[in-house]
């Protein structure tokens, strides 16, 4: 029997799925959740039970278009993970199968949701939930940093990070190549990287201080200049962020 987590911040549309997916005799149960966040909690949740723990999802079903994070963007977060629930995504636009498939979905189902077309969906799944292997955990080594690119795990290196920013318990890391969205909540990194030259500028910004290129002071408020974006600095940090760049430049 599937466990599975239906995601979709319309609540019509949510509701509706959760009603097909409950009428299949293959679904054991059916959760919803109204966005991505929603959703990531409920996911660690089932991580932390383990496989056959009560809290586990061997599903989720996913719509695209969301706020805050979106479909495509949560499911490049499950691929990082050692035994990611499988993924279907549910969605009114035709435009992002390639994509999607990029990142390992078992199905695409486009709306209005027939119930033929999603049983198909439930039976792709069931399949390949029983057939899936064990996949091992590897860890990375401490001057990279692994993060989900198209379907595919790389490994950043941390000295090409310029800077972190707080999405929740998740953050994305930011590098002259583009970003990555990454789950690791940025206290954590903040503790980690410490000692690699990275300083807390603000509750949302992590910064690498050989990354600054400018201190910025316009009419009592602080900003720096780092790969040509300006990030604010609160007046808690504003003191500590001087006093380490003062340091840094008289060393």
């Amino acid at each position: 029997m599937l466990r599975v987590l239906a995601v979709d911040d319309e609540q019509p549309s949510l509701e509706e799925l959760l009603y097909l997916l409950n009428a299949d005799p293959r679904v054991g149960s059916a959760e919803g959740a109204s966005d991505a966040t929603e959703a990531l909690r409920r996911i660690n949740r089932a991580l932390e039970s383990g496989p056959g723990g009560p809290e586990a999802i061997d599903v989720v079903f996913l719509d695209i278009h969301m706020p805050g994070l979106d479909g495509l963007d949560l499911a490049r977060l499950l691929g990082g993970f050692a035994q990611p629930p499988l993924v279907v995504f549910v969605t009114a636009h035709e435009g992002f199968a390639v994509q999607a498939f990029d990142l390992k979905a078992v199905d695409y189902v486009l709306k209005p949701v027939r119930r033929e077309r999603l049983a198909e969906a439930v039976r792709r799944a069931v399949q390949l939930r029983d057939t899936a292997p064990l996949i091992p955990v590897h860890e990375p080594d401490p001057d990279h940093i692994s993060v989900e690119l198209g379907g595919v795990t790389r490994f950043v290196a941390v000295e090409d990070i310029t800077h972190a920013e707080a999405h929740g318990d998740y953050a994305r890391l930011h590098t002259a190549q583009g970003s990555h969205l990454v789950r690791i909540p940025l206290s954590t990194l903040e503790e980690r990287w410490r000692p690699r030259g990275f300083v807390r500028i603000h509750r949302r910004h992590l910064v690498a201080l050989r990354h600054i290129g400018e201190l910025r002071l316009d009419a009592g408020t602080v900003s720096v200049l780092v790969d040509s974006v300006e990030l604010q600095v609160s007046r808690r940090h504003a003191r500590q962020l001087r006093d380490l760049l003062l340091r840094r430049t008289t060393s």
